[in-house]
């Protein structure tokens, strides 16, 4: 059954690319005693994650964070190494934090993945968008079609803070 709203997130290793490379960063040092936006996104450089859902939450960066909100990150099924040249590509460096999930251990974790093989993608997320407080699921917005960023948008999640 997949995570809802009073949920806490489960235990996750997440990977993190730093000028010294990969490093590991577990769910408490980025959910414990914090304020999230946590949106994932099918992939990271893939059309609507690229050019609409990160661009959206880089445009609202500011106004999500005057909110109270501690952290915006992005997660994806990818490896640190993607999740890091995306983040320089898009010069959302210091504005949000690119987490890579290369197993899809969180994503499944949730119960929040779909099969992309016959896209050439293998098992990824579920697009969604969600506010965590002190590791405490608040607002749940789940995505129905992979291709859509509507209810998971940065627009969405300000309409809820």
């Amino acid at each position: 059954m997949p995570i809802s709203v009073g949920d806490t997130l489960p235990s996750a290793t997440f990977r993190l690319m730093t000028a010294d490379g990969p490093v590991p960063k577990s769910g408490d040092e980025i959910f414990k005693g914090k304020k999230v936006v946590l949106f994932a996104v099918p992939g990271a450089f893939t059309p609507t994650c690229h050019k609409n859902h990160l661009p959206g939450y880089l445009a609202e960066a500011e106004a999500i964070k005057a909110k109270g909100v501690d952290t915006i990150a992005v997660v994806s099924v990818n490896d640190p190494f993607v999740m890091g040249a995306w983040e320089k590509a898009t010069g959302a460096d210091g504005k949000i934090v690119f987490l890579a999930d290369p197993d899809a251990a969180f994503a499944k974790a949730l119960d929040l993945t779909f099969d992309g093989s016959a896209a050439g993608l293998g098992v990824r997320s579920k697009r969604f968008a969600m506010l965590v407080e002190d590791g405490v699921v608040k607002v749940l917005n789940i995505e129905d079609v992979p291709s859509k960023a509507d209810v998971s948008s940065a627009a969405a999640m300000l309409g809820a803070l």
